[in-house]
């Protein structure tokens, strides 16, 4: 009868937690957002994500930094709808943003450019909103949309043919997170594992010879899984390049 009563107790408490296990990623969580200063309104190139150029203008240039959600480069390239909290000054529906940088503030999880955070605002006022500096909001993790764009590997600026590689994801959808990337080693049979650099960037010493097979472990809904994009790289390829991919991480 113990072991009866003991099983009942627990199975009710699965019951229980299982739909805010399944459903906790639809709701928004409160928090607070301010923006940085940039004079043309768009992200920084210089971004801890290592996006260059891409990270300023991606998402309509619509762009944040970010704190504890930055989770060691893995959360770049995530999109998440962030909408402040002050009904008079604030749009219902906020604004979609990618995180391309990491940054700290006031007790802030977001650190948005300017026309982001313009974009959390009513009609007419926006003035307003930047007046506050800091404003509490809520948000939620969102899929990333790009328009049928497939994912791209960038070959960074840094990278030194033969001797040095490293690339950085560009377009990645969905709502999944890349936690590692290996490199096809033809000569020994075996995937290798690539360095996260830091944010995006991956990189590896004396990469092989010829075009480059990657393959990419994908955390989601799914829990880990491995996504192969076979020579996704040519063997002649060169710094500052982006190569499409056959593959989407939807």
């Amino acid at each position: 009868m113990g072991f009866s009563l003991k099983f009942h107790y627990c199975l009710v408490s699965v019951m229980v937690l299982l739909p805010a296990l399944c459903y906790s990623q639809d709701y928004f969580v409160r928090s607070r957002a301010t923006y940085y200063g940039s004079p043309d309104c768009l992200g920084t190139p210089s971004g801890a994500c290592g996006f260059g150029e891409y990270g300023r203008s991606v998402n309509d240039a619509n762009v944040a930094g970010v704190s504890r959600l930055y989770k060691n480069g893995t959360g770049c390239g995530a999109c998440y709808q962030v909408r402040c909290t002050n009904p008079q000054l604030c749009d219902d529906n906020g604004v979609n943003i990618v995180v391309t940088d990491y940054g700290e503030g006031d007790h802030t999880d977001f650190i948005l450019n300017p026309r982001a955070y313009a974009r959390m605002a009513r009609s007419n006022t926006a003035a307003q909103l930047f007046a506050y500096g800091v404003v509490d909001v809520e948000y939620q993790r969102i899929p990333c949309r790009y328009g049928g764009n497939k994912l791209q590997l960038k070959v960074h600026e840094h990278s030194r043919y033969p001797s040095y590689l490293a690339i950085v994801i560009l377009y990645q959808a969905g709502k999944n997170e890349i936690q590692a990337i290996e490199i096809w080693q033809e000569d020994c049979k075996q995937w290798i594992g690539m360095r996260r650099a830091y944010g995006a960037v991956f990189d590896m010493a004396n990469p092989p010879q010829g075009s480059i097979s990657l393959r990419f472990q994908v955390s989601g809904s799914a829990g880990l899984t491995w996504v192969q994009a076979p020579n996704v790289i040519p063997s002649n390829w060169k710094a500052g390049v982006a190569y499409e991919s056959d593959i989407q991480l939807e």
